[in-house]
Order: structure tokens, then sequence, then C-alpha cells
């Protein structure tokens, strides 16, 4: 899962050391000033660093790539192209000889508005987590078992909306719908009531495949380019009325927010981590993986300013590559910026409940946030989600948050 470390050397931009976003890690955006044309940059401490401009004045072959508006056509280059980029501009942050080529090419981050990174081709949405899975059985079916018998013999997902994905700090409107309390006789239509988050990690594509051509789970890194954090809105009420018998629809179509910087694949090397065990059934075998297939990243999530969860991604029964290869089975193919989802993520402790509907158990047990008691979102609220994960140089690197306020019901 992993590509060769770079060279441990401490990087000249002083703002870099111990914050999350040094050598190891160098996340890609897409970013604008005012009044001129989004390009591709990637991130070094609290700096931006311009590559279409640094690339043409190095005279990288691959400087077309950066003078661009998204990451698709970098991204579609392939690992061989990642790779050398990767260890082009460690270089130009590690060696001094390089600091006046480079340093026109910096801006502060504030100084600059980030974009939507890359074009979304077809969004998927799995439902990875076991403790997620659990936890929500338990609430709808508490006379029945949990998990459905099909939970752990294939990752269970579902196609969503990539019209709807929006960049971190994008306000998202409550949605509308039908709603039908269990006590009600017909449905009504009204604002949801019951607007929720997921935390989640998303995993972007980089290399296309053909149309009847199947991924095979340690193809994973050939055509995964990097990942972002996620947040699924989801509106409960409209989903509880409307799922049954094909599943989800408006009440997640509304919006899905990321994270503006990508976390190439390579900065998770030291992230790799196995998997809770999947013996109890035995997968089929095209969704064995061999070696580590889990990621240690850690999540927060923030509303109103408050830490009210903490999910370990680590605890995930479905791994990234066999959700890859579960999309492909049938012969589906993948687009350049296809865009899937984990699913909540969810740990085995309350405070690791990645969604409001867990935390509040359904709006039976409120919980606390920001001195008073909270179950679904109101209008106003603004939520971050946090990631952070084992960096190459021992610390750890911190991923691109996502953050989203929510607006009154128009």
């Amino acid at each position: 899962m992993s590509t060769p470390p770079l060279p441990h050397r401490p990087t000249w931009v002083e703002s870099a050391a111990g914050s999350g976003f040094d050598v190891d890690h160098l996340p890609y955006g897409v970013f604008a000033r005012s009044g001129e044309r989004p390009r591709v940059a990637v991130r070094i401490g609290d700096q931006v660093l311009d590559l279409s401009v640094v690339a043409a004045a190095d005279m990288v072959d691959t400087h077309a790539l950066f003078d661009q508006p998204t990451l698709n056509p970098f991204m579609a280059a392939g690992p061989a192209v990642w790779d050398s980029t990767r260890a082009w501009i460690s270089g130009l942050l590690t060696d001094q000889t390089e600091r006046d080529l480079v340093e026109p090419a910096l801006a502060p981050v504030d100084s600059v508005t980030m974009r939507m990174p890359f074009e979304v081709g077809d969004y998927v949405d799995f439902y990875a987590s076991e403790h997620h899975a659990s936890n929500v059985g338990r609430m709808f079916r508490p006379d029945a078992e949990p998990l459905l018998p099909n939970w752990k013999n294939l990752p269970v997902g579902y196609h969503g909306r990539s019209g709807t994905v929006v960049v971190s700090g994008t306000d998202v409107v409550r949605p509308c719908g039908q709603r039908k309390a269990p006590t009600d006789d017909l449905p009504t239509y009204g604002p949801s009531q019951r607007l929720d988050i997921e935390a989640e990690l998303g995993f972007v594509v980089g290399v296309p495949s053909a149309m009847g051509e199947r991924v095979a789970t340690a193809d994973f890194a050939r055509h995964t380019f990097g990942v972002v954090g996620l947040n699924d809105w989801s509106a409960r009420d409209v989903q509880a009325w409307e799922y049954v018998p094909l599943g989800p629809f408006l009440g997640k179509s509304f919006a899905t927010s990321i994270s503006a910087w990508v976390t190439p694949l390579a900065a998770l090397a030291a992230a790799w981590t196995d998997l809770p065990g999947q013996d109890d059934p035995p997968v089929l075998d095209y969704l064995r993986v061999e070696g580590p297939a889990g990621l240690d990243i850690d999540v927060e999530v923030v509303l109103d300013g408050e830490v009210v969860a903490r999910p370990p991604y680590r605890t995930m029964y479905w791994s990234p590559a066999q959700m890859l290869a579960h999309t492909t089975v049938n012969g589906a193919s993948l687009r350049t910026g296809d865009l899937w989802g984990s699913g909540t993520v969810s740990g085995p402790e309350r405070d690791q409940r990645g969604s409001l509907l867990e935390l509040s158990w359904g709006g039976k047990e409120p919980f606390t946030a920001a001195g008073r008691e909270r179950t679904f979102l109101e209008d106003g609220d603004e939520v971050t989600l946090r990631y952070s994960a084992p960096g190459a140089l021992g610390g750890r690197i911190t991923l691109g948050e996502v953050t989203g306020r929510v607006l009154p019901a128009r």
C-alpha cells in the first residue's frame, strides 16, 4: 500500500516544523487570488506553493498539469508522475539552494481562496464501520440482529450525487422533504427536523479503468490518488421515510462536504494498520487483502467550537481497497475524480460515535455541546471535522479539515 519514503531532511520553511504540514505530508489543492485564475498548489506549513509558477521556472516537463483549475489532469497522470512530483517538491523545500526559486511562489494560506480541488466524477458512499452499522441496527431494529445478513459479506454502499459535493467552508441549506413519524398516518412536507452529519474519510480515484475491467484489491494504490476529509450531511427524518425498499436518496443528496486539501496516498505510508479481523465469515477471494489494509487515522467532530466525538478510523471493518474492488467487481468503470466515502466512522465507545444520530441515540439521549443539551443540528450550527495520522518523520500529519455551517431552509 505504500511507496518509498522521501528523504528525512528538514525543510527551510520555518512554519512547517511541527505543523502537521511538513515535507512528509505535502497535500495538494487548488487556490485562487482575487482577479487570478485557479491553479494547483501544495501546502507546506502555513504557506501555499504555486506549483504552476515554480514548475515553469524549473522547466519541469509536467508543468502544464499544474496550470489547471482542478487536480484531475495531474491525478490522471498516474503513480510514476505522482511519485516523481512528490520527490521534486520535497527537494525544492529541503534544499537551501532552491530557496531563491521557490520563495516567490509561496503565499500565506490565509491570503488565498481554496477552491474545489477536483471535479467529482461518480460519488459512492459506503457503510464500512461495524460499530456504526450495529448502532443504527439496534436503534431501528431493536428486536432483530443489529447487522443484516449481507453486511459482513460485502461492503454495503449506495450511489450518491456528485453535483452536490462541495468544498469545505461552503454553507449548507437545511433540506426539505417528506417526513413521516411512526405515529402519523400520512407524510408531511417541510424542513428536516433531524439534520445530521457523518464523519467520514473520502478516497479519490486518479487512474481510470475500462468498463468491464475489475480492479483488484492489490491494485488499489495504482488507481487511488489520495484522501480527503468528508462530511456526508444527512436528513435522518427524510431518509427514514424514503429508504425502504431502495435506499438513501433525498435524505443524502443535498450536500456532501470535502476538504480543500487532498492528502496523497504516499503521505499515509506510516498510517497503514491491520484490519480488526474478517474471519467470521471469511471474505470472498476478490475481497481478500494482503498485509495491513486499514488506516490509523484519528477524527475529531467539532460542534460549535467543542469536540463532541473522536472516532478512530482504524476500527473500520472494510478497507478502502475492498470498497474499490467491490465497486468494480461487476465491471463498472472508474473515472478520474471518482470519490468514494467510507461511511460514518464510529468506534466502540460513546465518545467515538461519528454521527449525532448515534451520539443522541436517535434523539432520545441528548449530549452536551457549547454548554447546552443537543440532539440534531440547529440553524446556525457550524461543524468541523479534523483528521490526523502518523507521519513518516515520526510526528503526525494533519489532513485537510472539513467545515460547514447550517443555514435555514428556503
